[in-house]
């Protein structure tokens, strides 16, 4: 009777008694690091630090103030990246536009002596040079950093609000950006999300209807957003998620942050967060 099985030629390794077979080894450099995890809930003066010293450390905008051209628009969050940028303190109300008070009560800001846009070329402010002249001179791997009033942070989309007929700021610095390709940087907290997309929301906005009272439009941005996550992730390595938002006593307006990464990372976070917590309101 022929067999209908093939043989198969089987390797025998010969065992001797008493000798101990031991798994393969796994080098210590194969080891995934340990992930660790810490909350940080942080006011809006203190987001806007983060977000702040996030840009100064990011690195397109280190080589620019090595090689090339930073532009500062106006702005509350860019007072705050001036500062870090420029390395000096400026009044609270002397870098801004625009602003936003309660309609009854609350805290204005004092009057102060304005201060122009800052111009750095080569890490040096140029304080003869406009804006209207500096973005004439943009070029690819030169920053622009303008703020924004609204973020829909899936979207990666801001928008600003207009109510002058030439666009504000947006509308000296936004041709020149898109024409001269330099990166645009949006310095924007988590507390500006919106509930919707900013783009339905610009659509919306410049509908001819009767208004009621003043209803500015609104102007959408897109470039590098750089939300308090991002600023972690920059500073720090962390990988960060807000997990809630708001509070009393000086908190209306705080995000809570879920940061997670090795041990160094997150205790570097949590150093951070230590170092901005106390950031003054910026009304005071």
């Amino acid at each position: 009777m022929r067999c209908r099985f093939s043989c198969v030629p089987v390797l025998v390794v010969p065992l001797v008694l008493g000798t101990k077979v031991s798994a393969p080894s796994i080098a210590s450099d194969d080891r995934q690091p340990t992930i660790v995890q810490a909350q940080i809930v942080l006011t809006v003066s203190e987001s806007k630090r983060l977000i702040a010293k996030g840009v100064a450390k990011m690195p397109i905008v280190t080589e620019a103030l090595k090689n090339g051209t930073v532009i500062i628009a106006k702005g509350t969050t860019n007072t705050y990246v001036a500062e870090e940028i420029v390395g000096r303190k400026i009044p609270h109300g002397a870098y801004v536009y625009g602003r936003t008070y309660p309609e009854k009560a609350g805290k204005q800001l004092k009057p102060v002596e304005p201060i122009s846009e800052f111009m750095l070329v080569k890490g040096n402010v140029q304080p003869d040079v406009s804006l209207s002249d500096a973005v004439k001179q943009l070029k690819p791997g030169d920053v622009v950093i303008k703020g924004a009033n609204a973020l829909d942070y899936q979207k990666k989309t801001a928008g600003v609000l207009v109510g002058g007929s030439s666009a504000g700021t947006s509308g000296k610095i936004m041709p020149y950006v898109v024409a001269r390709k330099p990166h645009l940087i949006i310095p924007v907290g988590l507390e500006k999300q919106v509930a919707g997309r900013v783009i339905d929301i610009a659509n919306k906005m410049r509908e001819p209807i009767e208004s009621l009272n003043s209803i500015p439009s609104m102007f959408l941005l897109t470039g590098h957003i750089v939300t308090e996550i991002e600023a972690l992730a920059t500073l720090t390595g962390v990988t960060a998620f807000q997990a809630a938002g708001g509070g009393i006593g000086g908190a209306e307006g705080a995000v809570r942050l879920i940061c997670r990464g090795t041990r160094e990372q997150v205790e570097e976070a949590l150093k951070i967060a230590k170092q901005i917590h106390g950031e003054p309101p910026f009304v005071e």
